[in-house]
């Protein structure tokens, strides 16, 4: 069934697309084609989620009975690039990879070290998306967003908290972003991009179904012999692994054998087993090192209503 409220689609019991494939659908799911039609959703549902492409999303089992809003519009798909002044215009629906092959394509460096991050512009903005080669706030100079009372702002970088895996900017649908990025020669920034994949496909389980990394790498608070001092980030990989969590299995979920912060699911797993076989790994590295992981991967739960 569908609700067409001012040409605004609510659809109920509607799928939620994710990378794992799994878990419960949506009691309500819009697709808002103007910052008017966002609006109308806040209207109906303050606490409305936001879903990009879900790739670091699980959703439990039972579903979720918040609206669910795509921004995957046209309205928010818009991508302008001003190749002179290096700045670049993205509305938060764009998927990255997207993103960073236009820039490539136009000569402009910065986005390229992102490559393999399946995100929208606005959920690796809100994640402050990274890793080795860099992390997606490095080149913003402004965010455009609404509030959940409905009224837009213009964010410039000082203004957000960017940090490891934060922007502080959860409270807030992001509509747009703009960067600055720099001129560069068109080979050199696609071999860049090329080694970036390769490093990618080479390290991480890119061919199976998972929601990339699961856990944060944490701070130490103490030292420990072999791993780091107080103040070190660490790797949630490489903490898994020590633990002995590697190829562990529960119902239809593994932790992968080729990057232990990796769970990936087969075709009958649910989304419960993944959420139990996290709290297996957490259980394992706390009793191992006293260290308590922190959850990357978001989760949509009607139980708990959690976003964590």
């Amino acid at each position: 069934m569908t609700i067409h409220t001012e040409n605004l689609h609510i659809e109920q019991n509607a799928p939620i697309s994710t990378w794992y494939r799994i878990g419960g659908r949506a009691d309500r799911f819009a697709t808002p084609n103007s910052q008017n039609q966002l609006a109308q959703c806040l209207d109906l549902d303050p606490d409305m989620k936001i879903l990009g492409e879900g790739a670091n999303l699980l959703v439990g089992d039972t579903g979720i009975n918040h609206l669910v809003v795509s921004m995957q519009t046209d309205a928010f798909k818009t991508i302008e690039i001003d190749q002179a002044a290096g700045l670049v215009y993205a509305g938060a629906g764009v998927p990255l990879p997207r993103l960073i092959t236009q820039t490539v394509s136009t000569g402009l460096a910065g986005l390229q070290g992102l490559a393999g991050f399946p995100a929208t512009i606005g959920g690796a903005l809100i994640m402050n998306a990274g890793g080795k080669f860099g992390a997606i706030s490095d080149h913003i100079i402004e965010v455009r967003a609404m509030d959940r009372a409905g009224r837009m702002h213009d964010l410039k970088k000082s203004d957000i908290a960017f940090d490891y895996r934060h922007s502080g900017l959860d409270h807030l649908i992001i509509c747009s972003a703009t960067f600055e990025l720099e001129s560069a020669d068109t080979q050199q920034l696609k071999a860049q991009l090329a080694e970036c994949m390769a490093y990618k496909t080479a390290s991480q389980p890119m061919n199976e179904k998972s929601a990339g990394c699961a856990f944060k790498n944490p701070t130490l608070t103490d030292s420990i012999e072999n791993i780091g001092q107080p103040g070190d980030r660490v790797s949630a990989g490489m903490l898994i692994d020590r633990a002995n969590c590697k190829a562990m299995t529960l119902g239809g979920a593994t932790v992968s054998n080729l990057h232990a912060n990796f769970i990936t699911t087969t075709s009958n797993a649910k989304a419960n087993d993944v959420i139990a076989l996290m709290n297996q790994v957490r259980t394992k590295v706390q009793d191992t090192f006293g260290i308590t992981l922190e959850n990357e991967v978001v989760i949509w739960s009607r139980d708990t209503e959690q976003e964590s």
